[in-house]
């Protein structure tokens, strides 16, 4: 990459990382996960691409495209919120129940299921396609073309970085994790902000 292109490179891997480097529910996700060290490669993986892709869709004209679609952002912030509000319950009722936290001894979640609800956390969310496809997608868009590719990979870049470091960096704070309350503390945290995301998207949407 010439020096050149630098720029575009680092004003992706910037505002990419400035973007998901947030406390919201697919980060939690993934942080969880990746302190049961389960499926941690290809839910990594999952997010890094699927935030590529809709960086490229974005850059590419789908963020002007997608606000034409009437209803759309009320039909995802409706799904996102039943959807969040549910993984909440479940977190709230997970931390009543601390003698099945100890991560030897709770069962495994399938990899099909670990990759379900890294694709719920992904695309139920509709401040990703505000994000990546509308507000990335309209600084991508604004560059000259030949910087736009090393926008995407410095963007692409930062999300891969982000989430290999939220789920392998996890696994140290193991010994921290090996007592029940600590994952009770963690699923409180957990499921009190997934309601108050959904309550949030509720209220973003129908108003208050």
């Amino acid at each position: 990459m010439t020096s050149a292109l630098l720029p575009a490179f680092a004003k992706g891997f910037a505002l990419s990382l400035g973007l998901i480097a947030a406390i919201g529910a697919q980060n939690m996700f993934v942080l969880r996960q990746g302190l049961r060290r389960e499926h941690v490669w290809p839910i990594v993986l999952f997010c890094a691409v699927a935030d590529a892709s809709l960086i490229v869709a974005g850059v590419n004209g789908l963020g002007s495209a997608l606000a034409l679609v009437p209803g759309l952002a009320t039909a995802l912030s409706l799904a996102g919120a039943a959807f969040l509000a549910w993984y909440g319950v479940s977190a709230l009722r997970r931390s009543v129940h601390p003698s099945v936290m100890v991560v030897d001894n709770q069962a495994g979640m399938s990899l099909g299921a670990a990759l379900a609800g890294t694709a719920a956390f992904t695309f139920l969310n509709p401040h990703v396609y505000i994000d990546t496809v509308l507000l990335m997608g309209a600084v991508g868009t604004s560059l000259p073309s030949g910087e736009r590719t090393p926008f995407i990979i410095g963007a692409a870049s930062a999300s891969f970085a982000w989430f290999a470091s939220l789920g392998f960096g996890a696994r140290f704070l193991a010994p921290l994790f090996a007592r029940p309350v600590a994952w009770r503390i963690l699923d409180l945290a957990i499921g009190a902000l997934m309601l108050a995301l959904a309550t949030s998207l509720l209220r973003g949407t129908l108003g208050s």
